[in-house]
């Protein structure tokens, strides 16, 4: 991956310089935009996807960890804050690392290599067309043409393809991740789609052949316009 777009939102200008200092001098950042709270950046994401948020906790209005904790789909997240009491709520959320302030750049760094580790791997995956996953005491090829799409149960997601149905202990969010980014997309927090197994829309509902899936009132929107774009 030549870089990673992202966003810094923290209510402290002198923080969110600090961070572009940093940002720069990494080399495989694309910073799209600072922003002093969430609410400016919820707007600003609705407009401009991207892969990584560098987001503080504590700011007015809305915590960092309430929210990643509102979007259906967020980006990537390393959180930044100064209590190191939150730290238990950014991991519970998933998030890629969490930086302490006052941050040194080595510290920094860390971070930022671990965030392009996961993006490295995660761009290798669109090289791939399978993966194997545990099922039923075995290891089940997961061939991605012929996967229809992918249904989240808890802690448990059913792979659909035209001719069986695979059971894997995993959470969809996990799966997603091995997933090829550009053939793949999400609809709804409990489903995610092929794109190009896609037959026809109706409504708020995504027709595979003889099977419908749904797309939420949140993510509504994005997906229409990743359809839209890529038709």
């Amino acid at each position: 991956m030549t870089s990673i777009s992202c966003i810094i939102t923290d209510d402290e200008p002198f923080a969110r310089k600090g961070l572009e200092g940093y940002v720069a001098k990494a080399g495989f950042f694309d910073l799209k935009a600072q922003c002093e709270d969430a609410m400016e950046l919820g707007m600003v994401l609705s407009q401009q996807p991207v892969d990584l948020l560098f987001l503080d906790i504590q700011m007015p209005h809305l915590t960092g960890v309430d929210f990643i904790k509102s979007l259906a789909n967020p980006p990537k997240v390393i959180f930044t804050t100064a209590f190191k009491e939150y730290a238990t709520d950014g991991f519970d959320l998933d998030v890629l690392d969490y930086l302490l302030k006052p941050i040194s750049f080595e510290r920094f760094m860390k971070a930022a290599f671990k965030a392009k580790d996961y993006f490295d791997l995660r761009s290798s995956n669109n090289d791939t067309n399978y993966l194997f996953v545990k099922s039923d005491g075995k290891l089940e090829k997961v061939v991605f043409d012929e996967v229809l799409y992918i249904e989240g149960m808890e802690n448990y997601i059913v792979i659909h393809t035209a001719n069986k149905k695979i059971i894997t202990h995993s959470t969809l969010k996990a799966f997603a991740d091995k997933l090829p980014q550009r053939r793949f997309l999400q609809t709804h927090k409990s489903y995610i789609i092929a794109q190009d197994k896609i037959t026809s829309i109706e409504g708020n509902m995504l027709n595979v052949g003889q099977h419908q899936v749904p797309v939420s009132r949140q993510l509504r929107d994005q997906v229409m316009r990743t359809l839209i774009n890529e038709r």
